[in-house]
This record gives C-alpha cells, sequence and structure tokens, in this order.
C-alpha cells in the first residue's frame, strides 16, 4: 500500500513513580495492583513539559530513520492534551524540530490515536501529497486522573513514541472503527469562561471509567479485530512474527496471546514499566523491539489498538528495515 516505517523512537519523563509510591497516597499495595494489571511502576511528568518528551521522541524517530528535519512533509501528533489549547502540538512539534512540513494536524482518538495516524498518513501518501511524514503520540494523562481514585489513579502513565513513514510498501491493510459510547470510557473537562453560559458547569478534568467494561470491551475489540486482520489477508496466527498491542493491562494481552495459541515472545509488553500510556503505547513498544534487533525484514506484525470513543484500530505491516 502506501508506506513503510523508515524510523522509530520514543523518550519517557524521568520520574518513576512504583506501586509502593501510591501506596502511600491511595488505599492499595504493589500486590493488588501488579496481580491485576501487571504493572509495577510508571513515568509522570515532573520538571519536563509534554512537548520536551514529545520532541525527544520525534528526534530519536528521525535520528533511526536517517532522515533530516528538511525531508518532513508532514507531523501528525497523537494526543488526548497538549502544553496548550493553541498552539497544536503538531505546530509546537514543528518549531521545536526545525522542521519544513506543509501539513500539521493534532489527532485526538485516545488509546486507538497511533493506528487512526497512521490511517490519515495513508490518505496523503495514497494521494501522492506526502513522500516523509513524523507520527509522534505523547500523552501525560497524569494531568487528568483523580489521584484519589486507586481503580484509575493505578493505571497510567506518561510518555512518547514516534515513527517515521516513506513511501512504500510495507502497510499491507488497516482498519479502524469506532462506537460512540462516551459512558464506559470519558475524561470530563467542559469549561465555559461565559457569563451567559447556562449549559454546563465548570468541572475538574480527570478520567472516568468503568473498569469492567473497559474490560469486556477490549477483550472482544482484540480478538475480532486480529482475526479479522489475519483471516482477510489469508494468514494463519503463526504467519505473524510479533502482535504489538496497546499496553492496557497483562490479562487482555495474554487472553490474546491463549485465544491465537501464540508462544510469549510474540506478545512482547512494556506495561509494567510504564502503565497505561494511552496512543503512546503502541509506538514505544515498537521502538524497543526495533531497537532490540528483534524485528527483521520481511517480518509480518499487527499493531491493535482499543480505547475511548470506544474506538478501535489495526494494522499489517510488512517490517522492511
Amino acid at each position: 500500500m502506501s508506506f513503510y516505517i523508515s524510523g522509530t523512537g520514543s523518550s519517557l519523563p524521568k520520574k518513576k513513580v512504583t506501586n509502593d509510591d501510591l501506596s502511600k497516597i491511595l488505599d492499595t499495595s504493589d500486590e493488588w495492583i501488579t496481580s491485576r494489571t501487571g504493572i509495577s511502576e510508571r513515568r509522570v511528568l515532573s520538571s519536563e513539559t509534554l512537548l520536551d518528551i514529545a520532541a525527544e521522541a520525534g528526534r530519536n524517530a528521525m535520528e533511526n530513520a536517517g532522515t533530516s528535519p528538511a525531508d518532513i512533509d508532514m507531523i501528525l501528533c497523537a494526543t488526548l492534551s497538549g502544553d496548550f489549547v493553541t498552539p497544536s502540538m503538531s505546530c509546537l512539534l514543528k518549531d521545536r524540530l526545525g522542521l519544513n512540513a506543509k501539513y500539521v494536524y493534532d489527532v485526538n482518538m485516545a488509546c486507538s490515536g497511533f493506528v487512526f495516524a497512521l490511517e490519515m498518513a495513508s490518505v496523503y501518501f495514497d494521494a501522492g501529497k506526502v513522500n516523509r511524514v513524523l507520527v509522534v503520540c505523547a500523552e501525560a494523562i497524569s494531568r487528568l486522573l483523580d489521584w484519589n481514585d486507586r481503580s484509575s489513579a493505578i493505571l497510567f502513565g506518561d510518555g512518547a513514541g514516534a515513527v517515521v513513514l516513506e513511501k512504500g510498501d510495507g502497510l499491507k491493510d488497516l482498519v479502524v472503527n469506532t462506537k460512540a459510547d462516551s459512558a464506559v470510557l470519558h475524561i470530563s473537562g467542559v469549561e465555559s469562561n461565559s457569563p451567559f453560559s447556562e449549559g454546563y458547569a465548570k468541572v475538574d478534568k480527570r478520567v472516568v471509567m468503568d473498569g469492567q467494561g473497559v474490560f469486556i470491551f477490549a477483550v472482544s475489540a482484540i480478538t475480532d479485530g486480529l482475526s479479522t486482520m489475519i483471516e482477510k489477508n489469508g494468514l494463519t496466527p503463526d504467519d505473524i512474527s510479533m502482535y504489538l498491542l496497546h499496553q492496557a493491562n497483562t490479562r487482555i494481552i495474554n487472553s490474546a496471546r491463549k485465544r491465537f495459541g501464540q508462544p510469549e515472545e510474540k506478545f512482547p509488553h512494556n506495561i509494567e514499566k510504564y502503565g497505561n500510556t494511552s496512543s503512546a503505547s503502541i509506538p514505544i513498544l515498537l521502538d524497543e523491539v526495533n531497537r532490540s534487533g528483534k524485528l527483521k525484514k520481511n517480518d509480518k506484525i499487527i499493531l491493535g489498538a482499543f480505547g475511548a470513543g470506544l474506538s478501535t484500530g489495526f494494522c499489517l505491516i510488512e517490517w522492511q528495515k
């Protein structure tokens, strides 16, 4: 199809927050958190801005691709909340990285943002408008949590992941979908400074989540999405070299792995170190796998995400590096 991934990059905040750290401010424990989620620690922004880690991830991806800032035609930034309402994170990245990109857009699709950004990029490649695209996923979920709610505060972390896309045929298939449902998972935050506003009260921005509802949706979405991608392309689960899934819960990942009868090494994970970093989780994981030398030329990999919306995104990629 339209592109291949020529480089990967990532960046994490310096500050680590362990489960023991959380047990000092919440009624929880390391055993309680790890047994239910697989998470041991996460990173949170402290002295850095979100732009700082987003730019570092993008810079690392360009270096890995051997691409200069002048070569980038488009920037897509997947994020729930940038450092400013405006300018957009993509505009800020263009300035910080010294890019010449003509097209700059932010994408807000929560945990599915990376795959949705790839879908947007594919359209521009197919239209012949771009040769190289920088996709950066940067999330600061720590800013959006209710730190008194142990059901959600334990799950998330901050981070940024990035890829450089170049014209080619590495993308074999991509499917995104949404099922409008804000009750299961949303982040409140509609505010109004207008003296004439009657419809909206000022509320705190925070994650509101039905954990069991999200879990049920996620298990079904991952199973159905992977099955569709494999069968649609005339493959078997064994033909896939690696499954890179959104890092939300180890039980969800293991459920998918067992469903398709695959070994653990085909379902890499890093949620134990970083928690759920929303749209950044897949590109961070992809960067780790790439730099560790575990991906070989012509390997078939599936990227799979699910998140608020409710949304899902799956793509089949043949590795070209």
